[in-house]
């Protein structure tokens, strides 16, 4: 949609901001080209030194962000919180069944009223239809913090960490496991704008949506990667540099728990699955963890885990975006 300009200076401090993003949404990672994505990860690169340094950064002085949520979270709520107030905001939790939204009122309406409050929107909900919405009719950043279909900002912090322990992220192989869910979808999708070789082993019936598979393929081929689907989780494993799971039953998947857990009951990472990975893989898991299911306790606090980097860098990597749209 159209944005309106706003009059508003931003303060540099020691560091350079580009301009060029400001007033963009983030709902999926697949709506920003490789270049847009480097300039959030650089960014947060910078902004991860400088609050290793206690140097201050507050690049949105008086910016509120208003956060809406309609599932329960940890590391969304408190790294967005925490961003924007070390980026010299405020964060306004906001919980869904305390708006007018839960009484009928519609989301244009919402973010109509919204958006003279608010500098940005975080939503973490169920439909991607909503935040879509949001973002039509809100005349402000709109932020997906998560829905069923996309986990945008997970992805940035997965790409972050590869990066920054792997130190490239083209021609990394990339091995998820398990369920095809919105936090594969959004990390095969980044991992193909970067030119990495992916693939996800899952059992059938749990493969990444098909559509979001093809415009992965297409983004892989033209920066020299690769998207594989494969059910063994033994070859995706192969020498990977990187194997990465989630929780094998999501909000809203409880019912289905007991046939989720026999039917992925081999895709779980185990000593025995990393050591046919590369001598040097790290292993990720965005959180929380069911030990036993999906993961080992050994493996998760084993050496080759990254899984503590990857979970504070949501917060570096979330400051560099708003930092990065909010005008």
């Amino acid at each position: 949609m159209v944005r309106r300009s706003r009059q508003a200076s931003i303060p540099r401090g020691m560091i350079e901001v580009a301009e060029h993003l400001k007033g963009r949404d983030f709902t999926r990672v697949g709506s920003w080209n490789t270049e847009e994505l480097k300039t959030v990860l650089d960014l947060a690169d910078e902004l991860k030194s400088l609050r290793q340094r206690r140097e201050p950064h507050d690049l949105l002085p008086g910016r509120t962000l208003g956060m809406i949520f309609q599932k329960p979270s940890t590391r969304t709520r408190v790294s967005f919180e925490v961003g924007i107030t070390e980026l010299g905001g405020y964060g306004l939790y906001l919980a869904a069944g305390d708006l007018q939204l839960g009484r009928g009122e519609t989301i244009k309406d919402t973010a109509n009223v919204l958006e003279r409050y608010l500098d940005a929107i975080a939503i973490r909900t169920f439909a991607q239809e909503d935040v879509e919405e949001f973002a039509e009719h809100a005349d402000i950043p709109v932020i997906n913090g998560l829905t069923d279909y996309a986990h945008p900002c997970q992805a940035l912090a997965d790409l972050m960490t590869v990066r920054e322990r792997q130190g490239r992220l083209s021609g990394v192989r990339l091995a998820y496991l398990g369920d095809g869910n919105n936090v594969c979808i959004s990390l095969m999708v980044g991992a193909a704008r970067f030119g990495m070789r992916f693939v996800a082993a899952t059992p059938k019936g749990y493969e990444p949506d098909a559509v979001a598979v093809a415009a992965a393929r297409r983004a892989a081929v033209q920066m020299g990667g690769t998207v594989e689907l494969v059910r063994d989780p033994k070859e995706a494993a192969r020498e990977a540099d990187v194997l990465y799971t989630d929780v094998w039953t999501s909000m809203g998947q409880e019912e289905e728990a007991k046939r989720r857990h026999k039917d992925l009951a081999d895709y779980a990472i185990t000593d025995e699955l990393v050591a046919r990975a590369s001598p040097d893989c790290i292993v990720l898991h965005c959180l929380p963890v069911h030990y036993g299911e999906e993961i080992t306790e050994e493996v998760l606090y084993g050496p080759h885990s990254a899984v503590w980097d990857q979970a504070e860098n949501r917060l570096h990597s979330q400051k560099a975006l708003m930092a990065l749209i909010v005008r």
